[in-house]
């Protein structure tokens, strides 16, 4: 399956409804950092997002280290913010505390 770029408006447009990711330029991403309880409570959310993730076949570049859990998404194929990511986005919103 052929992936686009978002172009500037649609991605001005995508942006909207992510109100907790911010656009990255030089990665030509999103990115958001999300804090928990503990490392337990980072890594399950990481293993919700890995099922999620995999099941698009569309994987995130991330960082964790003990409650902290940094996510940025880009679509390398696409050469920068595409679709993809913006529904891999809204669903990570959906599981995030």
């Amino acid at each position: 399956m052929q992936v686009s770029k978002l172009d500037d408006a649609a991605r001005d447009a995508a942006m909207e409804q992510l109100p907790h990711w911010t656009y990255d330029n030089d990665a030509s991403g999103i990115r958001r950092n999300l804090r928990f309880g503990d490392f337990a409570e980072a890594f399950g959310f990481m293993t919700r997002v890995a099922i999620l993730a995999e099941k698009a076949d569309h994987h995130p570049e991330w960082f964790n280290v003990y409650n902290r859990v940094e996510i940025l998404l880009t679509t390398h194929d696409a050469g920068g913010l595409s679709q993809r990511d913006i529904d891999l986005a809204l669903a990570i919103d959906a599981i995030a505390p």
